[in-house]
């Protein structure tokens, strides 16, 4: 007696033809919430860009909020996406990922300009994106004062106080001065400034240790 054989299902593959027009969808809203903010950026002007419909947007993402949380994470997938294992390195090769993160910016204003505006809608009530920009401050300002604590001298560690402070401040020149280098970019060196400032925190947070400088080639 033949045993009949069951048909083994394999988990389906997005076609290439939807990944290709999700990620479509995903360039042309980002363009459009970074020139017209999340709120008045349309999914009509979005679906325009890509030749489809307003329906056809919401097949791909379901609604309006999941598509800028889509939009956020097609971000940090570009921040990540050079780095080996697209893992965010400690120590001192953590403020150099910065330094090159802010010289890869100033070649994809666009993309920074997306970052600036939602970023700043993301505090008023109600925005979809604010849990999202709580939790990566929140993440962050771990990953660059963990940082800090390794590039210290173990017997002379900064106070929490000043380490703290200091990841907050790092952040804080980082996002200021985009919006500096957006609104007057021939006058803001936006790799150079933030390599500058980055220092100068690192400077009067860290004590006891030599340790090479951002500045250097």
């Amino acid at each position: 007696m033949l045993m009949e054989r069951r048909a083994v299902r394999r988990p389906q593959r997005p076609r290439e033809t939807t990944v290709r027009k999700r990620e479509e969808i995903l360039r042309a809203a980002t363009a459009t919430f970074g020139n017209r903010g999340y709120k008045n950026g349309s999914l009509a002007e979005i679906a325009d860009q890509v030749g489809i419909t307003h329906t056809g947007v919401l097949h791909h993402f379901g609604s309006k909020d999941q598509l800028l949380l889509e939009v956020l994470a097609f971000r940090d997938r570009t921040d990540v996406e050079q780095l080996e294992d697209a893992h965010v390195p400690g120590g001192l090769e953590l403020f150099r990922h910065l330094v090159a993160t802010a010289r890869r910016n100033a070649g994809r204003p666009g993309l920074v300009q997306t970052y600036t505006v939602l970023s700043a809608e993301a505090v008023t009530d109600g925005h979809p994106g604010k849990d999202y920009f709580r939790e990566r401050y929140t993440t962050l300002r771990g990953l660059v004062a963990d940082a800090l604590r390794e590039v210290c001298a173990d017997d002379d560690p900064p106070p929490d106080r000043d380490v703290d402070a200091a990841a907050a401040a790092v952040l804080a020149v980082m996002d200021g001065l985009q919006v500096q280098w957006l609104l007057e970019p021939g006058r803001v060196d936006l790799p150079h400034a933030s390599a500058f400032a980055i220092e100068a925190i690192l400077s009067a947070a860290v004590h006891g240790r030599r340790r090479a400088s951002l500045l250097d080639p």
